[in-house]
């Protein structure tokens, strides 16, 4: 049974890329946790039909005719803006994270009905985080949820190697937690403390509503999000710019 030639879908805009003077190429997360690529005609003409429907970080409603090897949108209907993050470098950056991991963990024809609503859910709470330290915990958590969700969970209660129940250290490449002795033989692992990767645990457990609410340290988040984004650059092994420039400034 042939494709129909359209088709409609609601989806978050994750990356933008040139394609002429008036064009551009949208990489999308789709409803269906699908990534979808679509040509935007018109997109960077002032005043063009889907100037201000194709920006990072939009939510819109598409009806893309399908193409062979890309799709076209014909039709752009905005359904969530996020206008509060253009209007707050630190909300803005705490949103690129987030689009940085979405466009890492989605992929053309791998359904996944898990993605798009907990990638729009934090971007809404990188808009309602009162202060950077919970931005911080938002990017954090988006990340370890995702992740986790793909496969990579971190072990927190007892030692990944041994099985000690009082860890002190946590490593990537192990997988997680990991006590003072068996740290000896792991390169690079971090010194944690009990409170630290009780944490970590809330980031996959606590819901956005919930850490939102929650008190945290600059110190604490900082270090939250640094895991989150060694965790991610290993376990995906791409590099991230976003995240990078947020462990950094």
């Amino acid at each position: 049974m042939a494709r129909a030639k359209t088709y409609r879908i609601r989806a978050i805009v994750l990356r933008q890329t040139k394609l002429s003077e008036t064009d551009l190429i949208l990489a999308l997360l789709g409803e269906d946790g699908c990534e979808h690529r679509a040509v935007a005609k018109g997109a960077r003409k002032p005043g063009g039909r889907l100037a201000g429907r194709s920006e990072l970080f939009d939510e819109v409603d598409l009806l893309i005719a399908r193409g062979r090897n890309l799709g076209v949108i014909t039709e752009a209907q905005l359904h969530d803006a996020h206008r509060p993050l253009r209007d707050d470098i630190d909300r803005m950056n705490a949103a690129f994270c987030v689009i940085e991991v979405a466009r890492l963990t989605c992929f053309e024809d791998a359904p996944d009905a898990y993605l798009y609503p907990i990638c729009a859910r934090a971007l809404r709470a990188c808009e309602e985080a009162r202060d950077r330290a919970h931005l911080d915990l938002v990017d954090a958590a988006y990340a370890f949820k995702v992740l986790a969700h793909g496969g990579w969970y971190p072990q927190l209660d007892s030692c990944v190697s041994c099985g000690d129940e009082h860890p002190t250290r946590f490593s990537v490449l192990a997988g997680g937690a990991l006590c003072e002795s068996c740290a000896r033989d792991v390169e690079g692992a971090e010194p944690v403390d009990a409170r630290q990767l009780a944490w970590v645990s809330s980031l996959l457990t606590l819901t956005f509503d919930q850490l939102l609410a929650s008190e945290v340290d600059e110190s604490t988040s900082a270090l939250l999000v640094s895991l989150a984004h060694v965790w991610c650059t290993t376990h995906l092994d791409a590099r991230m710019p976003a995240f990078e420039f947020l462990v950094t400034a």
